[in-house]
């Protein structure tokens, strides 16, 4: 090889590692979920996602917690007892889920986890308004708990229309009216941009009219929940630009399923979405 020709293999070497991963953390706090990853050891993935520039891993069970706080990581989404299916949309559930809440945000707390995620609950032919009402009332009755623990309750939109078939919890402007007759500051939605994509779209604009109602996003590419690159129908970079502007201070989570190395494409993702 020539001088030339060496020099050239260490510039573009150098330009892989660059775009791969980012010099700056950037003004977003972006996490990943686990679930997605669980075929990795929990000691090796929080070392390769702290490496990448991750500040957090969603949806970790309580015996993980301390494996990511060694790496500096914050586990950033707890669960909370409440399942897709049955959730605050109906009252014969509420007795259960404020126990069970009640005892997940105490360990939050302790554990400086921010957020604990619940659900609306399935239609099963309940009608959307008394289903929106029964899970205000229900909200109501743990937000002082929330407020109390410092710990933020996040309730996820979902999709029906492909992945739940029957969740309530599924558009925008109906988690939006929940959260303002809670009206607590630590009772929010988690706004997952995958699942929104599909439902309604608009999602630049529906995010800047309700970020005070958002604590948490998720990512994942449309169509698939695959990678978020050129075969999805978002533009990724652009959607976390507009987020930053926001000056969101909650985490945006890597929640897609990778068709390639899993390391690789999530290290890909938090370039992209590091603005």
């Amino acid at each position: 090889m020539t001088r030339r020709s060496v020099f050239q293999t260490i510039t573009l070497g150098m330009a892989a590692c660059q775009a791969a991963r980012p010099e700056s953390p950037g003004r977003l706090k972006q996490s990943v979920a686990r679930w997605i990853y669980t075929k990795i050891p929990m000691d090796e993935f929080s070392r390769s996602v702290a490496d990448m520039g991750l500040r957090g891993i969603d949806l970790l069970d309580p015996a993980d917690w301390p494996t990511a706080q060694k790496y500096g990581l914050v586990s950033t989404v707890g669960y909370s007892g409440a399942t897709i299916p049955d959730g605050w949309n109906r009252r014969e559930n509420h007795d259960r889920l404020e126990k069970q809440m009640q005892e997940s945000l105490a360990r939050a707390a302790a554990a400086k986890v921010p957020n604990v995620i619940t659900f609306s609950g399935y239609r099963r032919g309940m009608a959307d308004d008394v289903g929106k009402e029964n899970c205000i009332l229900g909200l109501k009755r743990v937000a002082k708990m929330a407020e109390d623990s410092g710990v933020t309750i996040v309730m996820e939109l979902l999709n029906s229309k492909v992945d739940h078939k029957d969740y309530m919890c599924d558009h925008t402007a109906w988690g939006v009216d929940v959260m303002k007759a809670v009206g607590s500051p630590r009772v929010k939605l988690l706004y997952d941009i995958y699942h929104m994509q599909i439902m309604e779209g608009d999602i630049i604009r529906t995010i800047r009219e309700n970020i005070a109602y958002i604590g948490h996003f998720h990512t994942g590419g449309v169509p698939g929940r695959h990678e978020l690159d050129d075969t999805q129908e978002l533009q990724w970079r652009t959607i976390a630009t507009a987020i930053a502007d926001l000056d969101f201070q909650g985490f945006v989570g890597h929640e897609f399923i990778p068709r390639h190395d899993p390391l690789t494409s999530l290290r890909s993702a938090v370039a992209l979405c590091t603005v």
